[in-house]
């Protein structure tokens, strides 16, 4: 998230901010595990607090999540050749059985939104602790989320003019511009929920039991709805009801009132919401893939965030002691410095390999075949390496300094025209010129909210 506060404090931006422990040193990061003042050097920069030291749990968990997304995807994508020698670009789970079991592991959207909420609750409590408005919270993460989204958008609307130029076949281009758009749902709900931050935080501390119950309710409402009219469109209001509650289970976590509830209620909860997501799933009700569940999304995954949340707590203190070791807390850093950049570009330069691989002199293996098992290993390298490659130059502009001061009507109208660019990308990302419009949405919204911070702000 974008600094307001004076630059020796580090914000907790909305998919893992700048970790900085690596940059810390050793006593910098006991003291981020411990809470506890050490007798030697201080610190390079202060660490966000509410209650206690910042919790390095949450900044690994964080950063092993995106690994995860970024791998998925990767395992998703095949690229084959049919036996007209026509390149296919397709799913390639669709054609594996063992999918739907590895999605109960692999579906970990919930608990990204949950962490989400972790860090936004603290940074907009310490903020407005401040004197921080609203409006100015809301415009300074808008900003931090849309420069390294923005030049991702743009970079697929070049990219698909390439391939337009050059020649390539319509339905591959068409295929590629769906296949790269599929990921930027979760940029267009983050939006969303992160503009709602301030008034939710107000709901959250008024009656957490009422919001937490409110949002959950409303969720299997929709899907009741749903499921008796056979209305498919009704369940996008889930978009709104899930990932709210996702991130007011957050709240709850940044606030200390999970922990409060004691290891034995903790397991209790979370055995709790497995065992009833079986059984909706035995009876039919939600889907065994849950990455189904995801569109539109379904209270299956309200279940599944709880029963990931009560395990992260239960895992806490290995995961600080984990994330503490010195390389593991130098790549978290990192990762966290290009949060945004990784998870906005990871899919194009997947595509965009998946695409080399069609016009190589070599024979593609069908995917979910063994020689196509084979070649994973080598396939998972591949995009590992280019992703650190195009975050270590695209993450940049991820950490430039800007500034936010937009009033109120600039941030709702940005953040509206946000919105609407990115879902335009998500309805008919197959049609090239969407994209144009998508990067000209989001320059505008960024236009409408961004400034370039004084020398004294943007000074690492």
């Amino acid at each position: 998230m974008v600094d307001i506060a004076p630059r020796q404090t580090t914000t907790a931006a909305p998919f893992g901010g700048r970790a900085s422990m690596a940059r810390t040193s050793t006593d910098a990061i006991a003291r981020t595990t411990t809470g506890a003042p050490t007798p030697s050097r201080a610190p390079r920069r202060e660490l966000p607090v509410i209650g206690g030291a910042r919790d390095i749990a949450i900044d690994t968990t964080r950063s092993i999540l995106l690994v995860i997304v970024v791998a998925l995807h990767a395992f998703m994508v095949g690229v084959s050749l049919d036996v007209n020698g026509t390149p296919l670009l397709e799913n390639a789970m669709e054609h594996w059985s063992g999918w739907p079991v590895l999605t109960w592991f692999a579906q970990v959207m919930p608990l990204f939104f949950v962490l989400g909420g972790f860090a936004s609750y603290t940074q907009y409590s310490r903020l407005r602790a401040r004197g921080t408005t609203a409006s100015a919270y809301i415009s300074s993460r808008l900003v931090r989320l849309l420069i390294p989204a923005g030049a991702a958008i743009a970079a697929v609307t070049v990219f698909l003019a390439v391939l337009t130029v050059t020649g390539v076949s319509p339905d591959v281009i068409a295929t590629a511009g769906f296949r790269i758009s599929q990921p930027f749902w979760f940029l267009a709900v983050y939006i969303g929920v992160t503009a709602l931050v301030p008034a939710m935080v107000w709901l959250h501390e008024r009656n957490t039991t009422l919001s937490l119950l409110t949002l959950a309710l409303g969720a299997v409402v929709v899907d009741i709805v749903r499921v008796a009219t056979d209305i498919p469109a009704i369940g996008l209001l889930n978009l709104a009801f899930v990932w709210l509650f996702a991130q007011q289970l957050g709240f709850a976590l940044a606030d200390g009132t999970l922990d409060r509830l004691g290891v034995r209620a903790q397991r209790v909860i979370g055995v709790g919401a497995v065992a009833t997501l079986a059984l909706t799933m035995l009876t039919g009700f939600y889907p065994t893939d849950l990455y189904a569940a995801l569109n539109p999304p379904m209270a299956a995954l309200v279940l599944l965030g709880i029963a990931q949340t009560m395990l992260f707590l239960q895992l806490r203190a290995g995961l600080r002691r984990f994330g503490a070791l010195p390389g593991i807390a130098r790549v978290t850093c990192w990762i966290g410095d290009r949060s945004m950049t990784i998870y906005s570009w990871h899919m194009l330069v997947t595509i965009a390999i998946a695409g080399a691989l069609i016009i190589a002199p070599f024979s593609l293996p069908t995917p979910v075949s063994l020689d196509w098992w084979l070649t994973r290993p080598l396939w998972f390298v591949a995009v590992g390496f280019a992703v650190f490659l195009v975050a270590s130059l695209a993450g940049r502009l991820e950490r430039r300094r800007v500034t936010a001061p937009a009033g109120r009507v600039a941030t709702v109208a940005a953040t509206l025209l946000a919105i609407a660019g990115v879902v335009a990308t998500l309805i008919i990302g197959s049609v090239g010129a969407v994209w144009v419009i998508a990067t000209a949405a989001v320059a505008l919204a960024l236009a409408l909210v961004a400034r370039r911070a004084p020398r004294e702000i943007s000074s690492r």
